[in-house]
């Protein structure tokens, strides 16, 4: 008997072993221009936001070099039940899903088969009468004819003239029309979602303006209809297998589910009652723009296959230049740009294909470097990646309130003033 529980404990040190492993090689922070003093902060600040219950918990992971200098698991995965929080806990990703499912697009055009010159209704014919709904001073709506058509490339950069509802951040009446990001992929499956999106007027002309919505979403159902294979599964097949992106689904098994981060029952600065819903709620489909989990190892090696130029311990993506056409300013001048609307501290960002991409010096409340790009979940999560600095940022919280934009700027903060070199 007593064998035997030296196996089983034998076996569980090795599980955990392995569930905790690195993602990417380590490294000491001295030796890739780190301050270790500089990187304690971290913990300092992340000690400091949990005694004060401001948020439950966090996942932290910085590489520079492709070496990981900083994985950590700080606070709780659980804050009802008190489980302490894991380095392979699973979250939901929320919009982190979009740099994924545009990945999924490029290796399609780079098969030839979805150039971004293609006409959307080509795939979904619906979206060609979509009409453009323009507010008049007396609150109605006047309808007019898209002056061109919806391009894939328009999806990409969130120039389609599609949006979310209930956005804070957008001004337009349509926003009352619309339904959030989730809703259509928990009620129905892809083509109900493609019939009710085309029965909604367009808020803008396309490609004339960035306007944040289910411009993704409608990417994945294209990809969907190309490929002939459900999203996660061509996603697993093309990107999460061959990264070894173990955790990365639209659908947690039963042993992930025991790993989802949960937050707070509350928000901690309104008081409000908050949840992120797609933890208890399974998805109809899968949809691009919100509703992937993994985990922050997970997307760690994400980036570093991008800032590697598509390409991570032998296994190639993308090629390299469809990841810089990827990372480069999609927003022409003739294109109002937005970003900064949707993220406070994004000034000087510009939108590429399925991520927000810095364009110059200043102006960002943040540091980084022109070539930056980023996106960031609803739910909390954060990654940037900085090509003049080699240097990927994941982190992961529970925090779906608007506290979520504070550590954003606060980790982005600390992680440059603890760069030495």
């Amino acid at each position: 008997m007593k064998a035997l529980m030296m196996t089983v404990a034998a076996l569980a040190s090795i599980v955990t072993t392995l569930a905790n492993a690195a993602p990417l090689p380590e490294a000491k922070p001295d030796e890739v221009g780190f301050s270790k003093q500089g990187l304690a902060r971290l913990d300092d600040f992340f000690d400091r936001e949990i005694s004060a219950k401001r948020v439950p918990g966090a996942v932290v992971a910085i590489a520079r070099d492709g070496k990981l200098v900083h994985y950590k698991a700080y606070g709780q995965l659980d804050p009802t039940s008190g489980t302490p929080m894991q380095l392979d806990a699973v979250f939901a990703l929320a919009s982190m899903t979009k740099p994924m499912a545009a990945v999924a697009g490029l290796t399609l055009m780079e098969q030839g088969r979805l150039p971004l010159q293609a006409k959307l209704a080509d795939y979904y014919p619906a979206f060609a009468t979509m009409q453009v709904g323009v507010p008049q001073a007396d609150g109605s709506l006047k309808m007019e004819a898209q002056a061109s058509p919806i391009y894939i490339h328009d999806l990409y950069r969130h120039t389609s003239g599609l949006m979310y509802g209930g956005r804070p951040d957008s001004s337009s009446p349509l926003v009352r029309l619309y339904p959030d990001g989730t809703a259509p992929a928990i009620e129905g499956d892809t083509q109900a979602f493609i019939d009710r999106i085309t029965k909604l007027p367009l808020a803008h002309q396309p490609s004339t303006e960035f306007e944040y919505g289910f411009s993704i979403d409608v990417l994945g159902a294209v990809i969907e209809k190309v490929s002939g294979q459900r999203l996660g599964e061509y996603l697993a097949a093309k990107v999460w297998r061959p990264l070894g992106m173990k955790d990365a689904t639209f659908h947690p098994a039963e042993g992930q589910r025991e790993r989802l981060a949960h937050p707070f029952p509350h928000d901690p600065l309104t008081g409000k009652a908050q949840a992120i819903k797609l933890l208890d709620t399974p998805t109809k489909f899968d949809c691009a723009g919100a509703c992937a989990f993994a985990t922050v190892g997970d997307y760690v090696r994400f980036g570093q296959m991008l800032l590697d130029g598509g390409e991570l311990d032998g296994q190639r993506v993308l090629g390299p230049k469809t990841v810089h056409h990827m990372i480069s300013n999609h927003l022409g001048p003739e294109i109002r740009n937005n970003v900064a609307n949707v993220e406070p501290h994004r000034g000087g960002f510009a939108f590429g294909l399925g991520v927000a991409v810095r364009t110059s010096e200043g102006l960002s409340s943040v540091p980084g470097n022109p070539g930056e790009f980023t996106w960031n979940g609803a739910y909390g999560t954060q990654f940037f990646c900085d090509p003049k600095e080699r240097l990927v940022v994941v982190v992961g919280t529970a925090a779906p309130g608007e506290l979520r934009k504070f550590y954003r700027e606060q980790v982005q903060d600390i992680v440059y003033g603890a760069m030495v070199r």
